[in-house]
């Protein structure tokens, strides 16, 4: 157990190179039986693994919320991952992974973790259009000895919390009401975001400061839109942040991460003066200073739409050439 849980620090060097390390765990029978299925979260997002303690329900609380659980006399939610995903455990809900999530921290009940495989993000393939779980942003494809040709489903973390406790999750419009578009006239923001929630509320949010969007499913994705729209500008004699006036993007995504898509960009002579934005659940201070290593304006946290509105204008204000 302790060697999954050591130097989360060092492994969180692998995002300047475009990898990452997954967690691989089991939740018992699917719905309609057979293998149990390999499921994924990020080591980033991870705190610690323990056993299963004591848990306390409180009154009224429905699943898959299980109750609450005292972790290092700090008491957090304790969610039953099989319930989420339609499993059934076969030995039962044995440990509780511990995740810092959007500076929130709460337990998943899983049955049986496995291992920790390091990959390349281009092995992650966005999930919508082969997978019908809400629950799954991305599939993993595994090349190791012990799992070759076999894949991992990795959780949408954004969309489970979201179901589960929605208040908590939406847009505070009011704490950017009137708010103007800091962007030029015809210029677009560039949002690159795999969770499908998550790209919900940043469209809902950056529309409410008046800021036009195209949104992408994975950072390849906008790698090559804005490629596409910096040999358009060219052809037209036009500065990029004419076309393009920001890039906002998440950290963790198939394909390419956001780590590697800001350093394309601040890598370029003609792209390197688009402002870039982070925004991220995975927070610390190591990912703060990957933020400054690649070169991104700015970082954010998510769901903090007034944070964020300000972090954007005061990466706007910084990036004049």
């Amino acid at each position: 157990m302790d060697s999954f849980q050591k130097d989360i620090d060092e492994r969180a060097n692998l995002a300047l190179s475009n990898k990452f390390e997954l967690l691989l765990f089991r939740l018992g029978e699917g719905q309609h039986g057979g293998k149990s299925e390999l499921y994924g979260i990020n080591v980033f997002k991870l705190r610690e693994i323990v056993p299963m303690p004591k848990i306390n329900r409180a009154a009224g609380m429905m699943s898959p919320l299980l109750g609450m659980a005292n972790i290092r006399d700090q008491f957090i939610p304790v969610i039953d991952l099989p319930a989420v995903t339609g499993c059934t455990p076969k030995t039962g809900l044995n440990l509780l992974l511990i995740t810092e999530y959007a500076r929130s921290t709460q337990a998943f009940a899983v049955e049986s973790v496995e291992n920790i495989i390091r990959l390349d993000w281009s092995q992650v393939h966005a999930a919508e259009s082969g997978v019908s779980s809400r629950n799954i942003t991305s599939i993993a494809s595994l090349n190791s000895d012990e799992y070759k040709g076999e894949l991992a489903l990795v959780l949408d973390v954004e969309q489970i919390l979201y179901d589960i406790i929605p208040s908590g999750r939406k847009v505070d419009m009011a704490a950017i009401e009137g708010n103007t578009n800091p962007l030029k006239p015809g210029a677009v923001a560039i949002v690159a975001e795999d969770s499908k929630v998550a790209r919900q509320m940043l469209e809902q949010g950056l529309k409410g400061m008046g800021i036009p969007v195209m949104m992408h499913s994975t950072g390849l994705e906008a790698w090559e839109k804005i490629k596409l729209i910096a040999a358009e500008a060219k052809a037209a004699g036009q500065p990029i942040t004419d076309r393009i006036g920001m890039v906002l993007t998440d950290i963790e995504m198939p394909e390419m991460d956001g780590f590697t898509l800001t350093r394309n960009i601040k890598s370029d002579i003609v792209l390197k003066q688009i402002p870039v934005v982070i925004h991220s659940s995975l927070s610390g201070s190591a990912n703060e200073d990957h933020v400054r290593k690649v070169g991104a304006n700015g970082y954010v946290a998510k769901f903090d739409v007034k944070e964020l509105s300000q972090v954007i204008n005061k990466a706007l204000e910084g990036a004049v050439v």
